[in-house]
């Protein structure tokens, strides 16, 4: 057999798993609302802000504004801002008449061994504390605009027996730059998080999107609170393993929750994925090798191959469409044209360099850098 031939061959039966065995990554369905619960439980929303002044005022009043009929109060942890992001938030709450319902902190200096993010968080969590316990803690980002009756879904949901349940909200894709990339962010997280594996208590794999996460307080404090992930940079999947060893967790998407967070440049969605991307890997070089040859088969070996002609041409095109077909519901989610299908191992190159780049920064000692905060130099 060629080698040709083999790699075409090779890649065929990748995408013939993919597209049947791996818990249908690549259709994004939303699920069903679940019944109300009897009683609605207090719930505090944690946001984390650092320089967010262009979209904290929306986050805020989105979540001020929310149909849900318990008592829900927000706790906005300021996070060395130097933007003016607290005075934004507070001006939108008295716009609105609920001052009384939002608290803004400072985060205290950030001690070693935490990463920023979880600080900010836990600092939230420190301040929700100062009155009555809530039931349910709502971790979500400055940049995220809720739909109205999002917390009252997602609360509904967790009353149906689950610990805690996470949305990946839409994120924004407008520019040139973002319908070649965003879809295929969340089309890859969802083939590395399979989100009916996350949510299936029979599976080990657990994942949560840390845009929107809702978790019962009885089970944060069983998993030690942030403390437990205080060194996490992927603190969502993270928190999300945590809770699944002694739980049940579950994982959606939703088309009406929203990140505002724009990325008008391929350099910002590059930034956004070298950020985070080797610590993916376990900081490991040998998983990264693995991961550049798999890729590679995956997605760069159909279209080396499809020259060769004869059989091999025929197996890797094969494999070229079967991977256009998996990606193709993704893009109508987020309104792309399917003429990016085809596309699908361009982006996959930009990630697997993306990828590559972030295991450089690392050993630099520029790894998990954001807002001009460093997070892992001295990870080994």
């Amino acid at each position: 057999m060629s080698a040709g031939r083999f790699f075409a061959l090779l890649a065929l039966l990748v995408w013939s798993y993919l597209l049947l065995g791996r818990g249908l990554f690549w259709w994004p369905r939303a699920a069903k609302p679940a019944p109300a619960p009897k009683a609605w439980p207090r719930v505090v929303a944690i946001v984390p802000a650092r320089d967010e002044a262009l979209t904290v005022d929306a986050a805020v009043t989105s979540l001020l504004q929310q149909d849900y009929p318990g008592p829900l109060s927000v706790v906005l942890v300021d996070d060395c801002s130097s933007d003016g992001t607290a005075a934004i938030a507070r001006d939108a709450a008295q716009t609105l008449g609920m001052a009384d319902r939002l608290k803004i902190v400072a985060a205290r200096p950030l001690p070693e061994g935490w990463s920023g993010k979880l600080w900010a968080m836990a600092e939230g969590v420190r301040a929700a504390g100062e009155g009555e316990a809530p039931d349910l803690y709502l971790f979500t980002d400055a940049d995220i605009a809720h739909h109205p009756r999002n917390l009252a879904e997602l609360t509904a949901r967790i009353d149906a027996g689950f610990d805690l349940v996470s949305l990946m909200v839409k994120l924004h894709c407008r520019s040139l730059a973002e319908r070649f990339m965003i879809p295929a962010f969340v089309y890859f997280f969802a083939m590395l998080y399979p989100f009916a594996w996350a949510s299936d208590p029979r599976r080990r794999l657990a994942a949560a999107a840390g845009g929107c996460m809702l978790i019962r307080r009885t089970a944060f404090e069983r998993i030690g609170g942030l403390e437990s992930v205080r060194g996490e940079l992927i603190d969502d999947c993270a928190l999300a393993r945590a809770v699944k060893r002694g739980g049940r967790i579950w994982l959606g998407v939703t088309r009406e929750t929203r990140s505002l967070r724009a990325y008008p440049r391929l350099a910002a969605i590059w930034n956004m994925i070298a950020r985070t991307a080797y610590a993916q890997l376990n900081y490991s070089p040998l998983l990264l090798a693995a991961t550049v040859a798999a890729l590679g088969v995956t997605f760069l070996a159909p279209i080396f191959v499809l020259p060769v002609g004869g059989l091999a041409s025929v197996l890797a095109l094969a494999a070229w469409l079967m991977m256009a077909v998996t990606y193709a519901p993704m893009l109508r989610f987020y309104g792309v044209s399917l003429i990016y299908a085809p596309l699908l191992p361009a982006v996959a190159a930009v990630y697997l360099a993306a990828t590559v780049a972030s295991a450089w920064r690392h050993w630099r000692g520029r790894g998990g850098e954001w807002k001009g905060r460093v997070a892992w130099q001295s990870r080994p």
